[in-house]
């Protein structure tokens, strides 16, 4: 530690040009995360507000609840006490803009029972009462400027929608969700076409062990398990995938480009190490200090660059889809300073091999 220490301190520009390295390389892969993550919350969050244990679908939707059409009879033949029926369907909404232009925001609208498990937690304002109002997602507000009483348009139809209140952490498919009751979601779902003379729902979404396969099996239904379900969502799983390669092979390169440094940094100390060997001083001894002295480099650059990653997320404009995720933070923080001391080991053979008097000659 003594020498790894003050060898930092006497040659402060040396080091502080490696650390620099570490910040970028770092605060790229942290912030990466931060945007998988956020992205992946912004396809999920509102199923996860359900706290549900799984989902009923028809067999021909092939897992995709836009595609998926239950009639009340097979709600009815399926539901338990804890399971409610959900309809779901994607619309564009539009605002009238202070220029006199109009905004267009693709939503998904969740139509459900008021009295349900499915009811989000009102944030500011209240709860729909009536026909054709709606609870919208916050970023509505935040990023459209859209406000509580105001009124929405449904792109190429007279449909129109008034907000009374908003949620927070309701997206599904990286698009805003506004709840209504059903006889709204109906509506809206048909609004270019004639509505049927039924309700039509999507899902039946239950808690616990939901029902029989035998009687699913009768209606055409299929139950998923929630977390299923989830992975099966459009892109979903394809960009966990992608982020989750890129996020490795950076760590991985990290760790590369700290033990090239580390290494280049050992041979140009050869003929130093020679003399220190020749005086006695152990392999060991200058070996620990080549591994603490990596270790030191790699903590001051991975917390500054975890630092200015959290600083970041205060500046980030709503609109970007970021989350911080401190548990995935700690996990990348490990493998970084793990894979770095590996990278770091590679220098000890050097050091090993040295032969003072080759060296000092």
């Amino acid at each position: 530690m003594f020498l790894a220490w003050n060898e930092i301190k006497h040659s402060k520009a040396r080091y502080f040009l490696i650390i620099g390295v570490v910040i970028l390389v770092s605060y790229l892969v942290y912030f990466l995360t931060g945007l998988a993550y956020g992205l992946a919350q912004e396809n999920r969050i509102a199923v996860d507000q359900w706290e549900a244990d799984g989902i009923v679908l028809t067999d021909e939707s092939n897992s995709n609840i836009n595609m998926s059409m239950l009639s009340t009879d097979q709600v009815e033949e399926v539901k338990s006490n804890e399971s409610t029926a959900l309809g779901v369907t994607q619309n564009v909404i539009r605002k009238e803009g202070e220029t006199g232009e109009d905004s267009k925001v693709n939503v998904t609208f969740f139509g459900i029972d008021q009295e349900d498990f499915l009811m989000p937690e009102i944030t500011e304002g209240t709860e729909f009462q009536n026909s054709d109002e709606v609870v919208a997602d916050i970023s509505l507000n935040e990023v459209e400027g859209i406000e509580i009483g105001d009124t929405l348009k449904l792109a190429g139809t007279d449909k129109e929608v008034t907000v009374v209140g908003f949620t927070e952490d309701t997206k599904y498919s990286v698009t805003p969700v506004l709840h209504t009751d059903v006889d709204t979601y109906m509506e809206v779902r048909y609004s270019q076409t004639e509505v049927p003379p039924e309700t039509v729902y999507s899902a039946l979404v239950y808690r616990g062990s939901g029902p029989g396969q035998d009687v699913l099996a009768d209606n055409d239904l299929v139950a998923y398990e929630i977390d299923d379900f989830i992975l099966e969502l459009p892109g979903y799983s394809a960009q966990l995938l992608t982020f989750g390669l890129m996020i490795g092979f950076l760590v991985l390169i990290a760790a590369i480009v700290i033990g090239i440094f580390i290494y280049v940094l050992t041979l140009q100390k050869k003929s130093l190490f020679g003399v220190m060997k020749a005086q006695g001083i152990s392999n060991g001894y200058i070996s620990n200090s080549v591994v603490i002295q990596t270790l030191l480099l790699t903590v001051a650059g991975v917390g500054i660059g975890l630092a200015l990653t959290i600083a970041t997320s205060f500046v980030l404009p709503p609109a970007v889809p970021y989350s911080n995720n401190f548990l995935f933070f700690a996990i990348i923080t490990a493998l970084l300073l793990v894979m770095a001391v590996l990278g770091g080991l590679f220098s000890v053979k050097t050091v090993v091999s040295i032969d003072p008097l080759d060296a000092i000659g």
